[in-house]
């Protein structure tokens, strides 16, 4: 991927005259790409396919298998899908036995550490906490919202998995503060940094953010 020519961001205006100049005979959108900036570019003369994020991994599998198709790849569309399937059964099949579910906070931006940013129900880091043997606290939240010092400490996490950690973000800051002490997940240094792009960029990683959080929700279960 760092070969392929970058064309610039997609936040504000599309960079289509950059887009234009080299003559693609598909453009593929993604969710964050608006209604309106797929008309521009199909008002240019460009053939568009827009393709909405999954919500679960049957929804992943047929995005996957439809790029296959449009680009001429369905049997490496298919084999990938394959290979992707067998990962998830392999997670899905160790946890067929255990029992306890720990509660889980996903830490999406702690910017206002009083008040910091979780991903709710209906999104992929939701559905994937719960698939990996956890249990969300957030899942009766919308998709991204805020949560108060008060409400996190009510809801008192067992495992608390920082999304913000690249930002400098550590599980020392977390631990320290103000109110914070009570919370099981804190008593228990069970204050995780995990990588975002494997937990909500809707691709084929995803598989990894599944793998990467089922082991640390159950290590036990992971260790071999």
């Amino acid at each position: 991927a760092l070969a392929v020519a970058s064309v610039g961001s997609l936040f504000g205006d599309l960079p289509t005259e950059t887009i234009l100049s080299m003559e693609p005979d598909l453009v593929l959108a993604g969710e964050i790409v608006t209604a309106e900036q797929v008309d521009a570019l199909k008002a240019l003369g460009l053939t568009v396919f827009w393709q909405a994020n999954p919500t679960n991994f049957e929804g992943l599998y047929q995005n996957i298998k439809d790029l296959g198709v449009l680009t001429g790849n369905t049997a490496k569309a298919d084999a990938l899908v394959s290979d992707l399937q067998g990962r998830v059964n392999a997670v899905t099949e160790k946890l067929a036995d255990v029992q306890e579910k720990p509660a889980v906070f996903y830490q999406l931006d702690s910017t206002d550490p009083a008040n910091p940013w979780t991903s709710g129900g209906g999104t992929f880091i939701d559905y994937i906490i719960n698939m990996a043997g956890g249990a969300s606290i957030a899942s009766d939240l919308d998709a991204y919202a805020q949560i108060s010092t008060e409400d996190l400490i009510t809801r008192n996490p067992d495992v608390i998995l920082m999304g913000d950690a690249m930002y400098g973000i550590t599980a020392e800051s977390v631990a320290a503060r103000p109110g914070w002490d009570v919370i099981k997940a804190v008593q228990e240094n069970a204050i995780y940094p995990i990588d975002p792009y494997i937990l909500s960029v809707p691709g084929p990683r995803l598989v990894d953010g599944l793998e990467e959080t089922a082991r640390l929700l159950h290590p036990d279960v992971f260790a071999e």
